[in-house]
């Protein structure tokens, strides 16, 4: 099913640096779209530059995961995961500079939850927003179009949730592991921190699953390489190297992981609230995720 994906054939991509020379041509259009504005501010640093937006959707991704925690009714993994697959496409092709993510943040959510089937009317979504709940429902339905428009209605997502349930079920059948479901809290949390970083838009989801399997299995002191090599590709060794290196590559991205202090993301949407597109900007003080 992921084979024939609208996920793997448009929105899986070769490598890092092929994401970040995406995001940086989305900056610099729009700083030549508004070069007037910079030119009237006399400022050398008017916009956010390139870096300045990494941490700004950094920020708006850590607050993404605390508002689909504490959502009531309790949210479907599926729900959240699919929730950062359109947040992390939206701003491959916009900048926050036009969309503050803020905005952004909570469309995704509320989209991911109808194409979920989750079923929450928006008067229980805005129910969990803090701050202005109208003003939070027009910015929402303002902004679902746009954001089908901007995924190209490619709204569909293979999560690792499947797969990571495969392997637990192959684990229990084909392994000596003593209870293959105390991984699940390691598997979650791997999980979890995933949504921090690009590997979504990196790798498959079978990729991600057994990444979060193993390093479930390493905090538990367990050694699953045996069942890898024996197991799982006892016909295709072949294939095992580049499984081998996606699954280092996906769990050194997580150790990665680097967190902006709050005062430099106060100092950026300080600029952000001069330098925006005011043509888009529906709000007029609507906290969302603070």
């Amino acid at each position: 099913m992921y084979h024939s994906s609208s996920q793997r054939k448009f929105w899986k991509f070769t490598n890092e640096q092929q994401l970040a020379n995406l995001r940086a041509r989305h900056n610099q259009d729009f700083i030549a779209k508004h070069s007037a504005k910079w030119e009237a501010s006399g400022r050398q640093d008017f916009f956010l530059t390139v870096d300045e937006e990494k941490h700004l959707l950094q920020h708006y991704c850590v607050n993404m995961k605390e508002f689909c925690k504490r959502f009531e009714p309790v949210m479907p993994k599926s729900v959240i995961g699919s929730a950062f697959h359109y947040f992390k496409r939206f701003y491959l092709y916009n900048s926050p500079m036009d969309y503050h993510p803020k905005e952004i943040l909570a469309t995704c959510v509320y989209l991911a939850c109808k194409v979920e089937e989750f079923n929450v009317s928006i008067g229980q979504f805005i129910g969990n927003i803090k701050g202005d709940r109208s003003k939070a429902m027009d910015i929402i339905l303002a902004n679902e179009l746009l954001l089908m428009q901007q995924l190209n209605y490619n709204l569909t997502i293979h999560n690792a949730f499947r797969p990571i349930e495969g392997f637990l079920i192959d684990i229990k059948t084909r392994c000596s592991l003593v209870n293959p479901d105390r991984l699940r809290l390691g598997i979650d949390e791997f999980i979890e921190k995933t949504y921090l970083t690009d590997i979504c838009l990196l790798y498959a989801p079978s990729q991600i699953a057994l990444a979060a399997v193993l390093h479930a299995a390493s905090k538990e002191q367990e050694n699953l390489d045996h069942y890898v090599t024996e197991n799982l590709f006892q016909n295709s060794k072949e294939k095992l190297p580049v499984l081998i290196e996606a699954v280092r590559k996906i769990r050194s991205m997580v150790k990665a992981i680097e967190i902006p202090p709050k005062d430099i993301i106060r100092q950026i949407e300080k600029k952000l609230d001069i330098c925006r597109n005011q043509e888009t900007n529906l709000d007029a003080g609507q906290q969302s995720s603070h």
